[in-house]
């Protein structure tokens, strides 16, 4: 469940979030309620435990321009995203061991490996299951930062020191916004990805089918899922990267 990587599933043993009756109604939650509270709304710890790959067909429109775009993960092995704009295709690889790309709008026409901190910021998507999941054991630290209107914003830090607020719904429990910096055109950034149109699938879990990605307002980018599966069969091979 990318959250673009993205991605995102969570795992945890479901709690209430009121916890104990001796809790009041106005009590703050703890991040591991809120969490439990979000994989209870998304199909539970069951069905999260037993995803290990995903493959989605998407349409991405970037500037006034569509194109289509695919994903296919393995779990903690690899994740591959290639799209199609304007006849170009953009391809972006990550593995456990490394990384590498086609950017023929940077002018690399034949696969180059990923610089190191491009690697290091977006390498969270090889967690098909997102940061929250299981987070201690991955490494990751979450913080409860309070609330924005009706959402908890909770605060990630990976093993990797790459932080990101992630806005959880009170009422819903459902990832509705994430947040994070990026460098872009020698600047850092502010990204937005902003999750909507919620739908269960034959299985009984829930996924956002529609990504709105802003980049420090400069430029959008929205991507609606056309076709989503859970477990298909992926050859670990597509992650190489071709010899020159």
């Amino acid at each position: 469940m990318k959250l673009v990587n993205i991605g995102a599933a969570l795992l945890l043993t479901v709690t209430g979030i009121f916890g104990s009756q001796a809790q009041t109604a106005n009590a703050v939650p703890t991040v591991d309620e809120i969490i439990n509270k979000y994989v209870d709304a998304i199909g539970g710890k069951d069905k999260l435990s037993q995803i290990k790959t995903e493959y989605m067909e998407n349409t991405s429109q970037v500037m006034g321009n569509e194109g289509p775009n695919t994903v296919s993960a393995i779990d903690g092995v690899g994740y591959k995203s290639v799209s199609e704009v304007n006849g170009q295709t953009f391809t972006q690889v990550f593995t456990n061991k490394g990384g590498w790309q086609v950017n023929p709008y940077a002018g690399a026409v034949t696969p180059t490996p990923l610089p190191d901190d491009v690697y290091k910021m977006g390498k969270s998507v090889l967690n098909i299951t997102g940061p929250l999941y299981n987070y201690a054991a991955k490494g990751n630290k979450v913080e409860l930062l309070g609330k924005d209107g009706n959402d908890y914003k909770l605060k990630v830090t990976t093993k990797d020191s790459v932080e990101f607020t992630v806005y959880v719904d009170g009422s819903t429990y459902y990832i509705t916004k994430l947040t994070s910096t990026a460098q872009m055109m020698g600047q850092t950034m502010d990204v937005t990805t902003t999750f909507s149109n919620f739908k269960k699938d034959d299985q009984g879990l829930v996924f956002p089918y529609t990504l709105e990605i802003s980049y420090g307002g400069q430029f959008n980018i929205t991507i609606t899922v056309n076709k989503h599966e859970i477990n298909k069969t992926i050859d670990p091979a597509i992650f190489e990267m071709p010899k020159s």
